[in-house]
């Protein structure tokens, strides 16, 4: 009974953090700036006002599939961000560029996981091997093994929450020292933004969560030896 009212927790944290965006999303997608400008125009406009001109600013398919690319140093923003006017365009746009911005300046967190990306990979990826093995054999080296390559990325997972945060506020910034939206509609950005960093919160969340559970594991494993 206990696992599967653990698995239900796990499980319904994303799916809340998820729900939460894309209902915030939907709810200021429909409130335009009265900048009256679309999402291609705020990145672009605040790239420019940073000295980005090197940033290109794309169109990308896909439902809040918004991203900044720092190897091709390009700004992806879904399509109807890239053309809607909106409050929440205008927020995610802006968010895209603050990691542009980042990584303009060097900023240690942004470079620290990126670093990061091709250790996590292989640990989330190795990491289940290990641990399956661990504990279908009662071998606790096996699992710890596991659990550290698990490690790599909850660590990758934890970092990404600096990294999320200082682009939301770098974005709020911009776009309001910019005049592109006033005062009153800095409440609601800041609503999109708080609502789009849930899901990073949730994915950290969650991989500490399952990793201390793995951790419980091996600690009666290796009692038991």
């Amino acid at each position: 009974m206990e696992f599967i009212i653990y698995y239900i927790i796990i499980a319904f944290i994303p799916i809340w953090a998820q729900l939460k965006v894309k209902s915030t999303f939907n709810k200021f997608a429909k409130v335009p700036t009265t900048a009256g400008m679309n999402g291609a125009e705020v990145a672009r406009r605040i790239l420019d006002e940073n000295g980005l001109y090197n940033v290109k600013v794309v169109e990308h398919s896909g439902f809040l599939s918004d991203h900044y690319n720092p190897m091709t140093k390009t700004v992806h923003l879904s399509s109807s961000n890239y053309h809607g006017q909106s409050v929440a365009g205008a927020a995610v746009a802006a968010h895209e560029v603050g990691h542009a911005i980042q990584d303009k300046d060097g900023y240690g967190p942004l470079r620290f996981r990126h670093s990061l990306v091709p250790l996590a990979n292989i640990g989330s990826n190795a990491s289940w091997i290990f641990i399956i093995i661990g504990m279908l054999s009662r071998l606790p080296n096996m699992l710890l093994i596991g659990i550290v390559l698990m490690g790599l990325g909850v660590l990758f997972q934890l970092v990404t929450l600096p990294v999320e945060f200082n682009a939301s506020s770098r974005a709020l910034d911009q776009i309001v020292g910019l005049g592109i939206i006033n005062n009153s509609e800095e409440r609601n950005a800041r609503k999109v933004l708080n609502a789009a960093a849930l899901t990073y919160v949730a994915a950290a969340a969650v991989a500490v969560i399952e990793m201390l559970r793995m951790i419980l594991i091996f600690t009666n494993i290796s009692r038991d030896e």
